[in-house]
């Protein structure tokens, strides 16, 4: 169940969760506001949470707006696209032959048949990102499963509107946003293990991050890094 505190102008979302402690969070890229609240604390005592917090607020919500968006993607020759961090520029070749996507040197190839549009080269392109995501994603998950002692149950690849990754501690899956195959190797395994870290301790309490230095030091760095990234053009959050 979810409900609303105004603080001000500013909506804050609450979400009742078997938890133990508070949890605001402020989501990329629009700086939308939640609190994740023990199902028996009243909104009065949360508000005057979530005032305490309001210069924090305000400050991740003018980080947000202020991070680089990506241009609108046209899939058209000689675009700018990226996997693992690097850039690649786009090479269409039409051609009576299967579909399919390949990096050659400094180019991202996408074969099609003469006259696709370009929302079909879109949905090509997604559908290769979603499984090199996956392929890339599996030898991860096998490593820090062993030096975590936790077991991922089913792993989702999708593209994600509101966040970077997620997981249902309860059912054992993690998820994953396609878009992480553009992003630096660095930053994909860095939101495996953050994700993996919520199979132990579902909330970003100070337990969370213990598991998070303990197991990877250098972690805040690399979320850093790949908040700091260029995001979609579209509308999206974490």
């Amino acid at each position: 169940m979810s409900e609303t505190i105004r603080l001000g102008d500013m909506p804050v979302e609450v979400v009742r969760k078997d938890i133990k402690n508070i949890h605001l969070s402020v989501h990329p890229p629009s700086g939308r506001v939640t609190i994740a609240a023990p199902e028996r604390t009243n909104l009065a005592t949360l508000r005057v949470f979530a005032l305490s917090k309001l210069a924090w607020i305000c400050a991740q919500q003018r980080k947000l707006r202020d991070q680089e968006r990506e241009s609108p993607r046209e899939y058209r020759e000689l675009e700018s696209h990226f996997v693992r961090g690097r850039r690649y520029l786009l090479k269409i070749v039409e051609a009576d032959l299967r579909p399919g996507v390949e990096l050659r040197h400094r180019h991202l190839v996408i074969r099609v048949r003469p006259g696709t549009s370009a929302e079909k080269r879109h949905e090509l392109l997604e559908a290769w990102y979603r499984e090199r995501l996956r392929e890339e994603a599996g030898p991860l998950i096998i490593k820090w499963e062993k030096l975590m002692r936790v077991k991922v149950k089913k792993l989702f690849v999708q593209r994600m509107k509101t966040k970077w990754g997620a997981c249902n501690h309860r059912s054992g899956s993690i998820r994953l946003n396609t878009d992480l195959a553009k992003k630096p190797p660095e930053c994909l395994e860095y939101l495996i293990v953050h994700e993996l870290a919520h199979l132990i301790e579902p909330t970003h309490n100070t337990r969370f991050q213990s598991l998070m230095d303990l197991f990877m030091p250098g972690w805040k760095h690399h979320r850093d890094s790949l908040n700091s990234l260029p995001v979609r053009h579209e509308n999206w959050e974490h």
